[in-house]
């Protein structure tokens, strides 16, 4: 017989726990937490390995390459993310969460689902680099140095959900006949 899964941790305990986790980051690096810069890393040397030519004709690509020299494997952004990854995996183990399984509403099919979480990835993270930075680099480190920039950054979040989450509500609702 399978074991039943244990409980989710206290989310108050766990935003705690963040919280700590994102001041010694800061203490320890002199930064906050983010994801995209990792991503941006691993972009940035795929495109040097692919099309060399025009990485070196690229205004961009220069300036990531003079701000991450040494290339993704230096850049410890990579390793938190690793690290998240290996994490989340080992909790779910240890919780007994491992499944596979596509989380939508009752009238929504697989793959628009699939479809629209991966446009919806894609959009946000195109996002992340106009406001130079994603939901755990611009808005909670830069809250946790009371950035201006960060505070706008996570109402904004929070906002444009509440906002949509009206528009698309009924597809997560059981329909009753």
């Amino acid at each position: 017989m399978k074991e039943a899964p244990k409980k989710y941790m206290n989310p108050y305990l766990a935003g705690f726990f963040l919280g700590f986790v994102l001041l010694t980051t800061i203490y320890v690096t002199g930064r906050g937490l983010g994801a995209s810069g990792a991503i941006k890393s691993l972009v940035v040397q795929t495109v040097e390995t692919v099309a060399p030519q025009h990485a070196a004709a690229t205004d961009y690509y220069i300036t990531q390459k003079q701000n991450n020299p040494d290339g993704p494997l230096k850049s410890w952004l990579v390793f938190e993310v690793l690290g998240v990854i290996i994490g989340a995996f080992l909790s779910a183990v240890v919780s007994n969460r491992v499944t596979v399984k596509i989380e939508k509403g009752p009238g929504v099919k697989n793959g628009i689902r699939i479809a629209a979480a991966i446009f919806g990835g894609a959009l946000f993270g195109f996002g992340s680099q106009l406001a130079r930075g994603c939901t755990s680099g611009a808005a909670l480190s830069g809250m946790a140095v009371m950035s201006f920039g960060g505070i706008i950054t996570m109402m904004s979040i929070f906002g444009m959900a509440y906002a949509m989450a009206w528009f698309f509500r009924k597809l997560w609702i059981n329909k009753v006949n």
